[in-house]
C-alpha cells in the first residue's frame, strides 16, 4: 500500500526547500490561469455588453430607408433621396402581416441652445410610436400626444446628455430650448441608455415629426421622410414583413419588376447575429492564446521537474534502498508538479480577478465573472500538472537504486 500522507510530507518538504524553484515553476501556470480567468471575465462581459446595447436599440425590427442620391455622379448614400413618406408608413402598417408597430422618422444635426450655452446634437422628428420602438422610456414629463404631431407642436423631449450639456444642475421641464432660430418647450426627459460603440443614445433632441417637416428641417416633398422603423411581432415574423413591405412600396412607387428598388430594408436580426458571431470568435481566439500560456506553463513545470529528478537522484537511491518502491517514487514526483500546479492556479485565479476588475474600471467596460469558468481553469491547471509532471516521475521511478546511490 502507497503512503500517502508520508509521500505528500515529502514532497511538500522538497518544494519547501526549493522555495524560489517552486515559485518560478509555478509562475508559468500562474499567468497561463490568470489570462484564462481574465480573457474569459472580459469576453462574457463583451458579449453581453453587446447583447444589451442591441436591445436597448430595440429588437425584431426593421428599418427602411429612401434611396441615394447622386450629386455630379457622386452618391451621398441611402436616405438622401426623399422616395420614403407617411402614407408609405400608413400602407406598411395597414397591410404588411406581421407589423406590429411602425414609427415614420427624419433627422439632421442641429446647433440647441439655452442661455448662453449652446451643444450640436442629433434632432429627430418622430411620431409617439418612435419612443416604443426603439426602447425609448420617459424618465421625467411626458412623451409626444397625437395633437402634438397634428398641430405641428413647437416641444421637446431630450436626452440626458443635451440635458446635462444645456442646463447642468437645472430641471429642463418647461425651459425653452432653441433649435438654430426656432424655439421648443421641453415637456420630457428621457432616461439615460449609454454608449453603442462611438454612438451615445443619449445625445439626441426629438421634436414632433410634422414640426420637423413644416419649420425645423424642410423639405420640397410634403410628408416624405428618410426612414421608417417597423417594429415586428417576432423573429419569425421578420422575413413575412419584410417580403410585405417590398411589395407594398414597390407597388406605391411604381415600379416595375426590373427596376431597382428607391429604398433599402435592414433587418436588425442579421446584425445582431454577425455582432454575436463577431464577439464570440474574438473570445475564442483570447481563450486560445490563454490556453496557450497554460501549456507553455506545464512545458516549465516539466522541465523544473526533470532537473529536479536529475539533482536528486541519489536521495530517489537511499529511498529505494531503505524499501521505497517504483510506484512511491512516481507519486512523489507527481503531487509535487500537482501541488505546484494547483497553487499556481489558485494564485492565476485571483491574479485574473484582479485584471479583470481593474480593466473594467480603467476600461469603463463590463465585466462577467461565473463559477464554471473559474472551477474550469483550475482543474486543467492541476491536469497540466499531472500531464506534464508524469513523465519526469516515471523517469524517477525507473532509476536503478545501486546506480542512483553512486550518483554524484
Amino acid at each position: 500500500m502507497i503512503d500517502f500522507k508520508s509521500t505528500l510530507k515529502i514532497a511538500l518538504k522538497s518544494l519547501e526547500v526549493n522555495k524560489m524553484r517552486s515559485a518560478l515553476t509555478s509562475l508559468g501556470i500562474i499567468i497561463g490561469v490568470a489570462a484564462v480567468v481574465a480573457m474569459l471575465a472580459i469576453g462574457s462581459g463583451t458579449n453581453k455588453q453587446v447583447q444589451v446595447n442591441i436591445e436597448s436599440m430595440g429588437s425584431n425590427i426593421l428599418t427602411i430607408r429612401s434611396a441615394t442620391a447622386k450629386t455630379g455622379g457622386v452618391s451621398m448614400g441611402m436616405g438622401t433621396k426623399p422616395t420614403l413618406s407617411v402614407k408609405d408608413a400608413d400602407a406598411i402598417k395597414k397591410s404588411a402581416r406581421g407589423v406590429e408597430s411602425v414609427a415614420p422618422m427624419m433627422s439632421s444635426t442641429r446647433q440647441t441652445m439655452y442661455g448662453n450655452q449652446n451643444w450640436s446634437t442629433s434632432v429627430y422628428g418622430i411620431t409617439s410610436e418612435y419612443l416604443y420602438v426603439k426602447n425609448y422610456e420617459i424618465e421625467s414629463g411626458r412623451g409626444f400626444t397625437r395633437d402634438d404631431n397634428n398641430n405641428a407642436s413647437k416641444v421637446a423631449i431630450i436626452g440626458s446628455t443635451v440635458a446635462n450639456e444645456l442646463f447642468g444642475d437645472v430641471n429642463p421641464l418647461d425651459k425653452t430650448v432653441r433649435v438654430g432660430n426656432i424655439p421648443f418647450k421641453v415637456i420630457g426627459t428621457l432616461k439615460s441608455k449609454g454608449q453603442m460603440g462611438a454612438m451615445d443614445q443619449d445625445d439626441l433632441l426629438f421634436i414632433p415629426l410634422t414640426t420637423a417637416q413644416r419649420k425645423v428641417f424642410g423639405t420640397d416633398f410634403p410628408g416624405s421622410v428618410s426612414q421608417i422603423i417597423v417594429k415586428v411581432l417576432s423573429v419569425d415574423d421578420a422575413q413575412i414583413a419584410e417580403n410585405d413591405i417590398q411589395v407594398i412600396l414597390k407597388a406605391r412607387h411604381n415600379l416595375g419588376k426590373m427596376q431597382e428598388n428607391d429604398f433599402e430594408i435592414r433587418n436588425s436580426a442579421e446584425f445582431q447575429e454577425k455582432m454575436k458571431s463577431t464577439v464570440q470568435t474574438i473570445s475564442l481566439f483570447l481563450i486560445i492564446v490563454a490556453s496557450i500560456s497554460l501549456l507553455v506553463g506545464g512545458i516549465g513545470i516539466m522541465n523544473i521537474m526533470l532537473v529536479s529528478v536529475t539533482e536528486r537522484t541519489k536521495e530517489i537511491g537511499i529511498r529505494m534502498a531503505i524499501g521505497a518502491r517504483a510506484s512511491d517514487i512516481r507519486i512523489q514526483f507527481l503531487i509535487e508538479a500537482l501541488v505546484l500546479s494547483l497553487i499556481g492556479g489558485v494564485l492565476g485565479i485571483i491574479i485574473g480577478v484582479l485584471i479583470a476588475w481593474l480593466f473594467s474600471v480603467l476600461a469603463d467596460r463590463m465585466v462577467v465573472f461565473t463559477l464554471a469558468p473559474i472551477l474550469l481553469s483550475f482543474g486543467f491547471s492541476g491536469l497540466v500538472g499531472i500531464g506534464f509532471g508524469y513523465y519526469p516521475a516515471y523517469k524517477a521511478s525507473l532509476l536503478n537504486p545501486i546506480d542512483a546511490l553512486r550518483y554524484e
